[in-house]
């Protein structure tokens, strides 16, 4: 009897001695992904078989000790040796992995769809795929071809298991709570003001530009004048796989019509994903006679001009100051 008491001691001083005490089973960070719904001992099995525990059976040890803990679904960073009654807490805290991912304002589906292959979330081929399904959108923008302007440009919690549909919804739940803000009060065609503001966005960087620029768009588009927007041509150029990073003489006469240097009017839909100023601004443009726009010559925003003779000096300004005569600044 004596024997088996010093035994059970044994057994249970080891077991708590492995409760407690630090491992590490993985030679560089790890990741473990719960799914909801997995049990305790699915959770234990796969601890113990990413090495991040080293018993299964520590997990369940530790459950006895926290009865009504409740153990957390989500994607969990393990990269130095830990406990198993540590590790176990930090999954009954939902202690879960995420990485920040911003998205600036004026970008395109490709932008962002470059930059999640770059950082490893998920291949620039699943973005877009989620991203040209217009649905979580349909309610709002009935006539969208795809998610572009909807995308909101902040940043977002994501983790290696953020699906290109998942983050597309975070983005578009995060476009309906900004359009709602600056939207308050006013009424307008959601399409065609979100493709106005993404003219805008990619004209200027500058908030105070930005009623100055939406009214140029909106006076040309009063008095049907052709457009002439640079970046809608870069667009169409991406949607045909040929931009090379400069606008050449075959883009400025593209038949594709998001060119308005060929089509009139605003594009079939917007051409990058606006911020709230540039949304803001497209909803309500200055009250401007300007029909021109061309950059400074010494940088640091545009001049803007009412008639043709104003804008040619302006042009001629800048020419003169540019040493960059081939990059298109002029509209």
């Amino acid at each position: 009897m004596k024997l088996l008491i010093a035994l059970i001691l044994a057994l249970a001083g080891f077991a708590a001695a492995m409760l407690v005490t630090p491992y590490q089973g993985f030679k560089t960070e790890t990741y473990v992904d719960i799914p909801h719904g997995t049990s305790t001992s699915g959770i234990a099995r796969e601890l113990a078989r990413d090495g991040v525990v080293r018993y299964d059976w520590e997990i369940w040890l530790a459950r006895l000790l926290r009865p009504s803990a409740k153990l957390q679904a989500g994607e969990y960073r393990f990269a130095t040796p830990a406990s198993g009654l540590k590790v176990f807490d930090r999954i009954a805290r939902g202690d879960i992995y995420f990485f920040a991912f911003t998205v600036p304002e004026g970008s395109n589906i490709f932008d962002i769809g470059h930059a999640l292959e770059a950082e490893g979330v998920m291949s620039s081929e699943d973005f877009l795929k989620a991203a040209e399904d217009p649905a979580p959108i349909r309610d709002l923008a009935p006539k969208a071809k795809t998610l572009e302007g909807y995308l909101f440009p902040s940043t977002y919690r994501l983790s290696h298991k953020t699906t290109g549909a998942q983050l597309a919804k975070m983005m578009t739940d995060e476009f309906r709570k900004e359009w709602a803000k600056v939207s308050a009060g006013k009424e307008a065609d959601i399409r065609s003001t979100v493709t106005l503001a993404s003219l805008v966005e990619k004209e200027t960087a500058a908030a105070d530009e930005r009623p100055l620029v939406a009214s140029v768009f909106r006076n040309r588009l009063e008095q049907g004048m052709l457009l002439q927007c640079d970046p809608t041509t870069i667009y169409a150029a991406l949607l045909d796989h040929r931009y090379s990073g400069t606008i050449h003489k075959s883009d400025l006469i593209s038949a594709n019509p998001y060119n308005t240097y060929e089509h009139a009017g605003l594009p079939p839909g917007p051409i990058a994903n606006p911020g709230a100023q540039s949304l803001a601004a497209a909803l309500d443009p200055a009250d401007t006679p300007f029909l021109y726009f061309v950059a400074k010559p010494a940088g640091g925003g545009h001049q803007f001009s009412a008639n043709m003779a104003q804008h040619e000096k302006a042009v001629i300004a800048y020419r003169q100051a540019s040493k960059h005569a081939g990059q298109r600044k002029i509209r």
